[in-house]
């Protein structure tokens, strides 16, 4: 779905030429009326959307097109993709695709979508990609391979890494990776892992400690590769979410911060978290976080959603 909007993307996922993988549908949902189909070669793996741009990614091509018009603008040949592994920020002042740039390693590529070109290439890790996520204006990418062990956010304007991240010291599968949906400086960054834990890194604060580091003795004779070892984790590991092996995806819905009212420093900032798991929960956290990186979890609200939908069934 487009934001807000009534404007919906569907691509169906059986045998019969209506719910084909091959089809996409734009549907509109307060007329309940189909506006626009288009049909590929191939299965249709992810689609992206923002108000002037529409990208669907097949297995070895990524097609982007107008979205008010459906004029294809281009055409972007990629390696195989098998898992239509993508990331997209929607805003239009910062609208990045990333997609994997090899098979062997965990390289990314970053695609500027309005302005039709290539924006960089970064090799993020040794082995391939497992998990992407851009920022929603744009500003940073987090990438996980398919070790697990790092996660690693770089800066796309100048393809830089700015943070680096031990989520463990054993190989995990990340699940997901998601940004808070500040436009600002994405303050907090969470995945899940194949451990059937949530994982949450604080970005805001970390840039006032790593400027305390970089001034004392210590951060002036040791270079950045060897320091980042040395830096406190500005993480935490929320345990057992979901049952080891259990597919779950994390999303955090929004971030406030909360000020010092004498001197209007930020002292600590809110977040909400919800979360799904693959063998049918829903949970919704509230994380705390501190200026000194301290993570305080709170679960406000659980359920089984087969649960729920069988109480609706009823009730009709």
């Amino acid at each position: 779905m487009l934001f807000s909007s009534s404007l919906l993307a569907i691509v169906g996922a059986g045998e019969e030429p209506s719910l084909s993988p091959r089809r996409l549908c734009l549907f509109n949902t307060t007329s309940g009326t189909a506006l626009r189909e288009l049909n590929f070669l191939t299965s249709i793996l992810a689609v992206r959307m923002n108000r002037k741009r529409l990208v669907v990614i097949l297995q070895d091509k990524t097609y982007v097109y107008d979205i008010n018009s459906l004029a294809i603008l281009d055409t972007i040949d990629t390696v195989s993709n098998i898992k239509g592994l993508c990331a997209f920020s929607p805003s239009l002042d910062g609208c990045f695709l990333a997609l994997p740039a090899s098979i062997s390693k965990g390289s990314v590529l970053l695609y500027n979508v309005m302005d039709l070109h290539l924006h960089c290439e970064i090799d993020a890790h040794r082995a391939p990609l497992a998990a992407i996520a851009l920022s929603s204006n744009g500003t940073y990418i987090a990438t996980a391979s398919e070790q697990g062990t790092i996660i690693r956010v770089h800066l796309v304007s100048e393809a830089t890494k700015s943070y680096s991240f031990r989520r463990g010291t054993y190989p995990s599968t990340i699940f997901s990776l998601s940004f808070a949906p500040s436009m600002q400086l994405p303050d907090i960054l969470v995945g899940t892992s194949s451990s059937g834990s949530v994982h949450a890194f604080s970005l805001g604060f970390s840039n006032y400690q790593r400027s305390k580091r970089s001034g004392s003795f210590l951060g002036s004779i040791i270079p950045d590769s060897v320091t980042d070892a040395l830096d406190p984790a500005y993480h935490d590991v929320l345990h057992n979410v979901a049952p080891a092996g259990v597919k779950s995806y994390a999303v955090i819905r929004k971030v406030e911060k909360v000020a010092d009212t004498s001197t209007s420093e930020i002292v600590a900032c809110r977040a909400t978290i919800s979360i799904i798991t693959y063998n049918g929960y829903f949970q919704e956290y509230n994380l705390s976080i501190n200026n000194q990186n301290e993570f305080l979890w709170s679960l406000e609200r659980e359920f089984k959603l087969l649960n729920v939908i069988l109480d609706d069934a009823i009730s009709l």
